[in-house]
């Protein structure tokens, strides 16, 4: 891999358009649900907003709703996929919200926890930052493979996908970078020792 000490990069990170179980508050991860009309109508809002920002490669999560959200938002780029940054796995709540959780007692011990619990039959918090990790080693790899030149790299993710990069990689809290559908983060920065360093976060 390169030496990234001199190279500089900005990765427009994307949260994927709104499907059903967004607006109705539902856990939702392994379940490849597609974007809702409402959901690809607010990505075109926008974009005609001029929100996003120009980019050189795109890289997606494989599921519908993130590679339908490139298709919108970057119909010119083919989207790279990386699988390893599919949405965390929510186990026995996936599909549910709050108010059909709230009586389970796995669920408030989850709460109680600030999220940090595995969830029940599903994915700890731990093994999805390091999933993602690995997802975004494969990105880097990819990038400065094609050219050592400064760019702008977008990626289309999933809310926790997010989560986990920039806590992990800028620090601060997990929850701290809760993104709406459609919205996220302009990350800027180096990398050193094969290390990214983040030296800016702009929302989108």
């Amino acid at each position: 891999m390169r030496n990234w000490s001199k190279n500089q990069i900005t990765i427009v990170m994307i949260r994927h358009g709104s499907t059903k179980s967004n607006s109705q508050y539902r856990y939702l991860g392994k379940t490849d649900e597609p974007l809702s009309k409402e959901g690809e109508d607010e990505l075109l809002r926008y974009k005609q907003s001029n929100l996003y920002p120009e980019i050189n490669e795109l890289f997606t999560s494989p599921m519908k709703r993130c590679i339908q959200t490139a298709n919108i938002l970057y119909p010119d780029l083919e989207p790279i996929i990386v699988k390893e940054w599919s949405e965390i796995d929510f186990g026995l709540f996936e599909g549910k919200n709050y108010i059909e959780l709230k009586d389970d007692r796995r669920y408030q011990a989850w709460i109680d926890s600030n999220g940090t619990l595995p969830f029940p039959d599903g994915e700890s918090r731990e093994q999805f930052i390091a999933r993602c990790r690995e997802g975004f080693f494969i990105m880097q790899n990819i990038v400065w493979n094609h050219s050592s030149e400064q760019k702008t790299i977008g990626m289309i993710v999933h809310g926790g996908t997010i989560m986990a990069l920039l806590s992990s990689y800028y620090g601060g809290e997990y929850f701290d970078y809760h993104a709406a559908n459609g919205k996220g983060y302009i990350v800027r920065g180096k990398q050193c020792d094969q290390k990214l360093i983040i030296t800016d976060i702009t929302p989108l």
